[in-house]
C-alpha cells in the first residue's frame, strides 16, 4: 500500500494548512495562560449498505470534516471546534477554548517537529474510496443466498455493511505533529428461522481496520454458518432453574463481561475522581496470580487498534492486571499528569467535536493453563455462557447484570441441554477475585463491538479464554 499520508507535506496539504498556521493557532490557544493546547484535525468518509428481503434496499454515504481545539489549565479544560480549516475560524475557536485559562502568564508553544508513527497497526491494501459502492453489493447478495441455502427454515435475512476511512492530523504545544489514516469495515448478518410457529434469531458479525480486501467468500461462509447455527440451537434451548452456581464463561465473546464489569473501572478518570472501586487499589493484589488482563492498541488490523490515540500518543499494550496485581489504569494525558505517569495511549474521542477521555481499545484476559474441557469437567451443577445481548453495570461499585442469549447447562462435568434467556448477576471485582481457573483457549471476538461513554461512542474489541468463576447469581426459572 502506498501510504504517503504519514508524510508531513501530504497531511498538511490535505487539510490546507501550514506549519505556520498551526503554530499561530496554538499561540492563540495559549494566549490566556493555558498549560497545554492541542489541535485534532479529522476528515472521515463512510458508506453504509443494507440488504433486506433479498435486495440491497438502502445505501448511504457521508463525510465529516473539522478541527477540535483543546486547552488545558490545571484541572480545567476549554474546548471548541470548527467544521473547516480556514485560519480565521481556527483562531476564533482557539480564542474560545483559551478563555478557560485566564492566568497571568503566557506559555509559548514549542517549535513543531513532525513525528513519524513508530509503527502502523493497520492498513488498506485497497482503500474503500478507490472502489465504487456498487461493487460491494454482490457480497451482500451472496451472504444472503448462503444463509438461505443452509437451512430451509430461514424466513428472513438482513445483511449490513459499513466501511470508511478517517484521516487524522494532530499537533500540540509540546511541539508534536503527527498523522494517521484509519480504515474501518463492519459486516453483519441477522437471520430468522421459523418452524411450527416458533421464530428464532441468529446473528454474526466481523469488524476490522482493513480495506476492500476484507470482503472474501470465505468470510461470507463463516458468517452464514455462525448465524444459522445460533438460531437453530435456540429451538432446542430452555430456560433453566436459577440460583447461585458456578459459571463457565466461554472464550471470545464473553470478553464483553470483562469489558463492562471490570474494564471501565480501570479507566483512570473514574479512579482520579474516586468513583471506581479500584481507586485505592493500584499495585495491590486483586485476583489470583494466574489472571492477567490487558488493554491493547497494537493488535494488527483489530477494530480497537490505534497506531496513535486521539492525543497523538503511540499505540501500545498495557497490562492492567499482571499476575493478579493491579499494575496500571488506562490513561489519557490529563490522568497521566495527575498520577505522574506516561499516557498509555487510551485518550480517545468519537470525533473532532468531542474532548478525548480514557477509553478501552482491545481488552482481554490472557490465556491460562487449563483446557476448557477440564473447566467444564470440574463443575457439578452450573452453566456455561457464551452469547450475550446486553447488560447493565454500576461502574462505581462494579455491580452488573448481563443478559445471556445462549449457553449450556452443566451437570456432573458435562454439557446438557442448551439454555437461553437468563441473567448473570454479580459484582465485577468480586467475580474477578473468584476466578478459579483460566482456559488455554484464548480468543478475540472480532465482532462489531462499540463502547459508549458520556455520550461518545468508540470502536473496541473484547476477548478472553474460557474462565471458571466460583459462583454468580443465575436468574432463571
Amino acid at each position: 500500500m502506498k501510504n504517503h499520508f504519514l508524510q508531513a507535506e501530504t497531511a498538511l496539504s490535505h487539510f490546507s494548512v501550514s506549519i505556520a498556521d498551526i503554530q499561530q493557532v496554538l499561540q492563540m490557544a495559549l494566549s490566556e495562560g493555558g498549560d497545554y493546547a492541542d489541535l485534532f484535525f479529522e476528515d472521515s468518509l463512510s458508506n453504509s449498505l443494507q440488504l433486506s428481503d433479498g435486495h440491497v434496499n438502502s445505501v448511504s454515504s457521508g463525510m465529516d470534516f473539522g478541527v477540535g481545539v483543546r486547552v488545558l489549565s490545571g484541572d480545567r479544560t476549554g474546548y471548541a471546534y470548527v467544521e473547516n480549516t480556514h485560519l480565521k475560524d481556527l483562531l476564533r475557536a482557539a480564542k474560545t477554548a483559551a478563555a478557560i485559562a485566564m492566568q497571568d502568564r503566557f506559555t509559548a508553544p514549542m517549535g513543531l517537529d513532525w513525528k513519524a508513527m513508530p509503527r502502523q497497526y493497520y492498513q488498506s491494501l485497497r482503500a474503500w474510496d478507490s472502489v465504487r459502492v456498487e461493487a460491494r453489493m454482490p457480497y451482500l447478495q451472496r451472504l444472503n443466498d448462503r444463509v438461505h441455502a443452509l437451512d430451509e427454515r430461514v424466513s428472513k435475512v438482513v445483511v449490513g455493511l459499513s466501511d470508511g476511512n478517517s484521516r487524522i492530523l494532530f499537533a500540540n504545544s509540546e511541539g508534536q505533529v503527527s498523522a494517521d489514516e484509519r480504515p474501518m469495515v463492519s459486516l453483519s448478518v441477522r437471520c430468522i428461522l421459523e418452524a411450527n410457529g416458533q421464530f428464532e434469531h441468529g446473528r454474526a458479525s466481523r469488524s476490522y481496520r482493513m480495506g476492500y480486501e476484507f470482503l472474501t467468500d470465505e468470510l461470507l461462509d463463516v458468517l452464514a454458518k455462525e448465524a444459522v447455527l445460533e438460531a437453530s440451537t435456540l429451538f432446542e434451548a430452555v430456560k433453566p432453574k436459577g440460583g447461585e452456581m458456578p459459571v463457565v464463561f466461554g472464550s471470545g465473546g464473553s470478553g464483553i463481561f470483562l469489558h463492562e464489569a471490570i474494564g471501565h473501572a480501570f479507566e483512570a478518570d473514574f479512579n482520579r475522581k474516586g468513583t471506581s472501586i479500584f481507586s485505592d487499589r493500584l499495585h495491590q493484589k486483586i485476583c489470583p496470580s494466574f489472571v492477567n488482563v490487558v488493554d491493547d492498541g497494537t493488535v494488527m488490523s483489530n477494530r480497537g487498534a490505534v497506531s496513535m490515540d486521539d492525543e497523538g500518543v503511540p499505540g501500545q499494550k498495557t497490562y492492567l492486571v499482571r499476575e493478579g496485581v493491579l499494575t496500571s489504569y488506562l490513561h489519557d494525558r490529563i490522568s497521566a499528569r495527575h498520577y505522574g505517569v506516561d499516557p498509555t495511549g487510551n485518550g480517545r474521542r468519537a470525533s473532532f467535536r468531542n474532548i478525548p477521555m480514557p477509553r478501552m481499545r482491545a481488552t482481554y484476559m490472557e490465556a491460562g493453563q487449563t483446557t476448557e474441557q477440564d473447566l467444564i469437567a470440574s463443575v457439578k451443577n452450573g452453566v456455561y455462557v457464551h452469547s450475550f445481548t446486553n447488560g447493565q453495570v454500576q461502574i462505581g461499585a462494579g455491580d452488573f447484570t448481563f443478559y445471556v442469549k445462549l449457553g449450556y447447562r452443566i451437570e456432573n462435568g458435562q454439557f446438557k441441554e442448551p439454555i437461553r434467556d437468563i441473567n448473570i448477576i454479580g459484582n465485577g471485582p468480586a467475580a474477578l477475585a473468584d476466578v478459579l481457573a483460566v482456559g488455554s483457549n484464548f480468543e478475540l471476538d472480532n465482532g462489531t463491538w462499540t463502547c459508549g461513554k458520556e455520550g461518545q461512542s468508540c470502536p473496541v474489541t473484547c476477548g478472553m479464554p474460557s474462565a471458571l468463576v466460583k459462583t454468580l447469581i443465575v436468574g432463571g426459572e
